[in-house]
């Protein structure tokens, strides 16, 4: 039977050839970071929640890589380039299959982007798993929420709503035969941090978020902080390619509230459209322009001919119903 230190020495330690960028890490009270001259720290926190965010019974490697993908993500929102994380995790049992897959999942994830575990806690209990991520970026670079202007460009990265089909289908909200469920939960089970596009965009947006819970809402958080309003054109966004098969009704739902994407939604001023498009083209990452920002108050939905859209649509709220 496995202690937690075995558990930690047996699927979380790696070895100590390995480039490090912590002055000391795993094995001590604390880990200790010492960021580059002239770079600040950027810090964020995700829990997952078995039965909330996601299913009983989920594919381990999966999760691994879903659990680190969605911290990651909040740096690529702050365009900072990883450096570490902490793993918190609360398990039922120590089933070393399931911790065999799970963490192959997450360090594949985080070798792919140079981020290394420095830390952390394990306990039994209930299925929760809690990252603390750092990254670091040049002082004063940081893409923050409050920076959005008038007269920005909304741009998305990617493509929107095929975690969200994916999720209709498992819930039966709605008919779907079973490889159409399959081809949408890749976006659900595996999303894709734009670390490279938050990077590039450094210099050229002024305000940027990643939608984990529904463009909508997370684009009404921009709006927010940075005191502005926007109009969205809904025929403008990006449907995900097995979303696209649906009907147009379906398709603004699942785009404008429909959450899990992790994509980055971002504003430039119109005289960048040039540099956005490079950056993208850098990132290897298609960008599409959405909207634009307004000095008034609100978020007006419109669709292409510049109707206004009333579509009596929310976001997801972790203290609402699911």
């Amino acid at each position: 039977m496995l202690t937690e230190f075995d558990l930690i020495a047996r699927y979380f330690m790696r070895p100590s050839h390995r480039a490090s960028r912590a002055a000391l890490g795993i094995g001590d009270d604390c880990a200790l970071l010492e960021p580059s001259p002239g770079m600040q720290l950027a810090i964020s926190s995700d829990m997952l929640v078995e039965g909330r965010h996601f299913f009983a019974g989920a594919h381990p490697i999966e999760l691994g890589h879903k659990c680190l993908a969605v911290n990651l993500s909040d740096l690529a929102a702050m365009g900072a380039t990883p450096v570490a994380f902490t793993l918190a995790l609360s398990l039922p049992e120590a089933k070393e299959e399931w911790l065999a897959g799970f963490s192959k999942g997450m360090f594949m994830l985080a070798d792919e982007h140079g981020c290394e575990l420095i830390g952390g806690d394990t306990t039994k209990g209930p299925l929760n798993i809690c990252i603390t991520i750092f990254g670091e970026l040049p002082s004063g670079q940081a893409l923050r929420r409050d920076a959005a202007q008038p007269g920005d460009d909304i741009w998305i990265s990617g493509t929107l709503g095929d975690a969200r089909l994916a999720l209709a289908g498992y819930r039966q909200e709605i008919v779907l035969d079973s490889a159409t469920i399959e081809a949408a939960a890749l976006r659900m089970h595996a999303p894709m941090p734009r670390i490279g596009l938050g990077i590039a965009l450094r210099g050229i947006a002024h305000a940027a978020i990643d939608i984990s819970d529904g463009l909508l809402g997370d684009l009404g958080h921009i709006l927010e902080r940075s005191a502005v309003g926007a109009a969205l054109d809904a025929d403008a966004l990006p449907a995900g390619p097995t979303l696209l098969q649906q009907s147009q009704s379906m398709r603004r739902r699942f785009m404008l509230t429909g959450g899990d994407d992790y994509e980055l939604c971002f504003t430039a001023p119109p005289a960048k459209r040039d540099a956005v498009m490079a950056a993208a083209q850098a990132a290897n990452t298609p960008v599409t322009r959405i909207g634009m920002i307004g000095a008034g108050a609100g978020l007006r939905v419109i669709d292409g001919d510049g109707n206004p859209l009333d579509l009596q649509l929310r976001s997801f709220d972790h203290f609402a119903s699911p």
